[in-house]
């Protein structure tokens, strides 16, 4: 510090004492000091200085121990300095000043080089950042196009301008009521919930392709243009599958409700990652808000999505939660404050489809709807439907087309499918430009062969009489069906040692329907199997999970063992009790539509769904029984009760 010093005073200490002696070389010295300082500070800031510090008056003055004494108040700014040294002190102290005055030429030859340093770099990062804005601007202005980005562009218009005809089933889907064929009382009653001024959530039941969904689609179109029903006109309709609906449980996704996608992991947008503020994604419920969340195959959901949709329906209002969320952050955008503080709206009808059974749905979800069942199609229904679409198409069919198309699918969807198949084979064999082609029955026997179809209806009704022969009604889902029974009785090898043998397949509940029947039989004829070998058989392999065959069994026991024919276009469904009652069974509809399908003439149903059988039933008897008394009357007249007991 000494040699930095005595850089600006001139030359060496010892040198300077050698030439100078004295109070002339201290005199020197302490001016030199003093030009240092006002070098260093600056001549006004040295006397503002000198005035704080009281100094100014030590520094005028002739006396060399006060301006030694202002030096100490300037040099260590320390105000208590207030006795001028001893002559004899004076070289120490000036020597103590030399190295405070050096240190501070040191400490300010640094802070200028650090200075210096921090302005060249803080005007470095002010030009990259000029640059960096002008790159940007020049971007903006450019636009995000490049040459590469236009030629995909030019290819996805190319793509564009190419298209395909519409599908059949797009082009032949129902555009009215009108259209949808054999469901009037399902749509007045879907109206009726929904084309009101308080709608209901609705689930629809019914098998495939019957038009559940299309009905429900147009059924809003009617609610938008009634008079007081809260629908605006440009009311939503969301249309989703609930078998796809897959959500995450840490709810990093859930495009039903909703999700929360979070700055860092998910990728929030960009503003927001940087100032790590989550952003909330609305989901199909709030798509749906003022209009219809219709969710087809609602029984397929996650059961706890089904839960979650339960709580939407009761606040009508979506929640969002995230760790990531502060309320005082003040980066947060207004919108997204609102959504966390108050959630997006969610007010919609819920009207879901199943072809499940109402058993098979939350119950939690049945409470809330109305509940409507779409009926099974006959096959007058399928013909209705394909000459509907034939008269679209502009085809002409020849003679049992349809009735040929009705008897493969009770489906309306896929007779149409058949349709555009036989339609496709008849302009391929014409040669034609599909103008209007006539479709044989030999091009629907081709699409059924190519298609491996088979009849729907496989058991053969006739006028005729069989002995130890009838048709049983049994249910599918939301499809009844016809099964055959037949059995054979032959006198046991040994009086009282006879065997039932019944298939294994039919289930427990089929066999102990027969046991039932054994006493019934032994309590009306006297009749006992155990003195017969006695053969009873489900044609085809059928299981039977209900006593709905009871009264079947019997007839077929009794007619067997008494070699009595029954007529083959009846057909016969209900419980037996030991005690000769028909019991009420379930599935009544589905089982008149089922035996409608196979040409069944007469239904014989037990006394106790009366209320079950439906009000429009058309070509078809129903006969009602309450014992199976009443039953035998029916099926073999005209021989009395009495008669045949005896």
């Amino acid at each position: 510090m000494k040699v930095f010093l005595e850089k600006f005073i001139g030359g060496n200490k010892n040198e300077t004492s050698v030439k100078l002696k004295g109070n002339e070389q201290i005199k020197r010295q302490v001016t030199a000091m003093f030009g240092l300082l006002a070098d260093l500070y600056g001549s006004d800031k040295l006397v503002l200085r000198a005035g704080k510090l009281d100094a100014l008056q030590f520094m005028r003055s002739e006396r060399m121990e006060e301006r030694v004494l202002a030096l100490q108040k300037l040099v260590f700014e320390d105000p208590t300095f207030n006795t001028p040294p001893e002559q004899e002190a004076i070289p120490g102290i000036l020597e103590e000043i030399e190295e405070e005055i050096a240190d501070n030429i040191a400490r300010r030859t640094v802070e200028d080089q650090l200075e210096k340093k921090i302005s060249e770099k803080l005007q470095q990062r002010h030009e990259e950042y000029v640059k960096e804005i002008k790159m940007q601007v020049i971007k903006e202005n450019a636009g995000p196009e490049n040459a590469h980005t236009l030629k995909k562009l030019a290819l996805l218009e190319k793509m564009e301008q190419k298209k395909l005809t519409t599908s059949a089933m797009e082009f032949l889907r129902p555009a009215s009521f009108e259209e949808i064929v054999g469901q009037s009382r399902a749509i007045n009653a879907l109206l009726a919930r929904l084309a009101s001024p308080y709608p209901q959530h609705i689930i629809l039941y019914g098998p495939p392709g019957v038009g559940k969904t299309t009905a429900a689609r147009l059924a809003l179109e009617v609610a938008k243009a009634a008079k007081g029903t809260p629908f605006a006109r440009e009311a939503a309709f969301v249309e989703v599958n609930g078998a796809t609906l897959r959500w995450d449980p840490r709810e990093a996704t859930n495009p039903l409700l909703g999700s929360v996608h979070d700055p860092i992991y998910q990728g929030a947008k960009r503003d927001l990652a940087e100032t790590g503020v989550p952003e909330p994604k609305l989901g199909l419920v709030s798509d749906a808000h003022g209009g219809v969340l219709f969710i087809d195959e609602i029984g397929e959901m996650d059961p706890l999505l089904q839960n979650k949709l339960l709580k939407v329906l009761e606040d009508k209002r979506v929640f969002f939660d995230s760790s990531y969320y502060d309320p005082h952050e003040p980066n947060v955008p207004q919108y997204i404050k609102k959504l966390f503080e108050e959630g997006a709206p969610a007010d919609f009808i819920l009207i879901g489809a199943t072809t499940r059974e109402p058993e098979d749905i939350n119950p939690a979800i049945r409470s809330r709807c109305a509940e409507i069942f779409f009926e099974p199609l006959t096959p007058k229904d399928i013909q209705a439907i394909l000459t509907q679409a034939a008269g679209k198409l502009g085809v002409f069919l020849d003679n049992r087309v349809a009735e040929a198309i009705s008897e493969y699918t009770i489906e309306g969807r896929k007779a149409i499918s058949i349709l555009a198949d036989a339609y496709g084979l008849a302009c391929y064999r014409d040669k034609t430009d599909c103008g209007c082609p006539a479709i044989t029955l030999e091009d629907v026997l081709e699409v059924a062969q190519v298609s491996r179809l088979s009849p729907y209806a496989t058991c053969k009704v006739s006028s005729r009489r069989e002995v130890g022969k009838i048709f049983a009604l049994g249910v599918l889902g939301y499809l009844g069906s016809v099964l055959e029974l037949e059995a054979v009785a032959f006198p046991a090898r040994s009086q009282g040692q006879g065997a039932i043998r019944f298939n294994d397949t039919a289930g427990s509940m089929a066999k102990d329907s027969v046991f039932n029947a054994a006493s019934v039989i032994r309590k009306l004829t006297g009749e006992d199997l155990s003195n017969y070998d006695l053969h009873v058989n489900v044609v085809g392999g059928g299981r039977i999970d209900g006593p709905s065959a009871g009264v079947a069994i019997f007839l077929a026991i009794l007619s067997a063992i008494q070699g009595r024919p029954i007529p083959q276009d009846i057909a016969v469904t209900g419980e037996v009790s030991i005690q000769g009652k028909v019991r009420a069974v379930g599935g009544v509809c589905e089982k008149i539509y089922g035996a409608r399908q196979a040409g069944i003439k007469t239904i014989l149903l037990p006394a106790e769904n009366e209320n079950d059988v439906p009000s429009e039933v058309k070509g078809i008897q129903v006969v009602l029984a309450h014992t199976v008394e009443d039953i035998i009357r029916h099926v073999f007249p005209p021989t009395d009760v009495d008669e045949l007991v005896s």
